[in-house]
């Protein structure tokens, strides 16, 4: 799991997990029936960049993003009814490898943005679309 803001420690760590988090709670509820209940485990969060700690110690805190650090998300999840039927379960590993060939607007100063997008990815794919925006 690499869900850090530095190289050294993880004091952002539990901020974007909540992030992450939030932004699946915001957009599940347009894929997601009502009376449904999905529940996602993340097992393993990667983001997008990586630390190079031997361009020197000024580089410690800057988290480089290029192509050959894609950001991974590893869950599992159940889609469950009103009756407590599982409906659809599973895991995902989900990847990204050309994120930054994607524009997202509005997005550029979120430290989770990639991640975020493949959220968005994998509910378009796994889950036909109940609601409108």
């Amino acid at each position: 799991t690499d869900v850090r803001d530095s190289y050294q420690g993880d004091f952002e760590r539990t901020t974007y997990l909540q992030q992450l988090r939030d932004h699946l709670l915001e957009q599940a509820k347009y894929y997601v029936p009502d009376g449904h209940l999905l529940s996602v485990t993340f097992t393993d969060v990667d983001m997008a960049g990586d630390f190079e700690p031997w361009r020197g110690p000024a580089w410690n805190d800057v988290r480089v993003v290029k192509d050959i650090y894609p950001p991974r998300l590893n869950l599992a999840f159940r889609l469950t009814d009103a009756e407590g039927q599982v409906i659809k379960q599973g895991k995902r590993e989900l990847r990204d490898l050309a994120f930054l060939m994607k524009i997202a607007l509005g997005f550029r100063d979120d430290p989770v943005r990639h991640e975020k997008a493949l959220i968005d990815d994998w509910l378009r794919a796994e889950f036909p679309r109940v609601r409108k925006n």
